[in-house]
């Protein structure tokens, strides 16, 4: 049986927690579907376009991108729309605005970037149509992604110690894709591990703490899906236990 658990809107919490920006720390607090509000205030067709339309944005997507993106010139094709939506976007989440341009500044003047765990990105101009600029898709999106693998990190560590700690000799830690973590277990596990994976993510704002000797300040959470391979997953909830 598969046990997999994946971290719910993982990227968004990191950029969240490192913008320190309080609507997006509202929304994630008081369980608001971010999406949803996004697609009815910016006029998007759909809860997909709404949710892929924030992620490119946390990582510097630009109104020429959207334009000529084909999922996302059905909605427009005009870079002169797609700027007013981005302008919006910024406009809404306005901590997260000025986190951008404040990396942008500390990576253009210092060539570095440094995140609260300790980890540094060295940046350097690159040769782009003739002159040398510094790659800000990148620098925005580095922290973002570097902060996610911290997290992952200490759910995995911390799943794998708890597995030890239950000595099941039928159920292995097999892999680890981006935000999501899988289980390999006897079916007579399925439930037990499948708690012990929801609480581990619940843990790891505590376990940062710990670690990285600094709070956490948002809740960590997971999906939990269970099946007897990797295509026909159901998802797996605690109601009766």
């Amino acid at each position: 049986m598969l046990i997999q658990g994946d971290a719910s809107a993982l990227e968004w919490r990191c950029a969240a927690f490192l913008s320190k920006d309080k609507v997006a720390y509202e929304e994630i607090h008081n369980n608001i579907d971010q999406h949803t509000d996004n697609q009815n205030r910016f006029g998007l067709p759909s809860r997909l376009i709404a949710k892929t339309f924030v992620f490119r944005l946390i990582y510097g997507g630009s109104a020429y991108s959207y334009a000529n993106d084909p999922n996302f010139a059905e909605v427009s094709k005009s870079e002169k729309f797609w700027q007013g939506v981005i302008d919006e976007f910024y406009n809404k989440y306005k901590g997260l605005h000025k986190w951008h341009i404040k990396l942008m500044q500390e990576a253009t003047t210092t060539k570095m970037v440094k995140l609260p765990t300790g980890r540094i990105y060295q940046f350097e101009p690159e040769l782009r149509r003739g002159e040398k600029v510094f790659p800000r898709t990148t620098i925005l999106n580095y922290p973002v992604q570097g902060l996610g693998a911290d997290l992952m990190t200490l759910a995995r560590v911390s799943l794998y110690n708890r597995m030890r700690k239950l000595n099941y000799e039928k159920a292995r830690l097999v892999n680890t894709v981006h935000d999501s973590i899988i289980i390999d277990c006897d079916s007579g596990f399925t439930d037990t591990l499948a708690k012990t994976m929801l609480n581990v993510f619940e843990d790891v704002p505590k376990n940062f703490q710990k670690m990285f000797g600094t709070e956490f300040d948002l809740p960590m959470k997971a999906e939990v899906q269970v099946g007897n391979n990797w295509k026909d997953m159901e998802v797996w909830n605690d109601l009766e236990l």
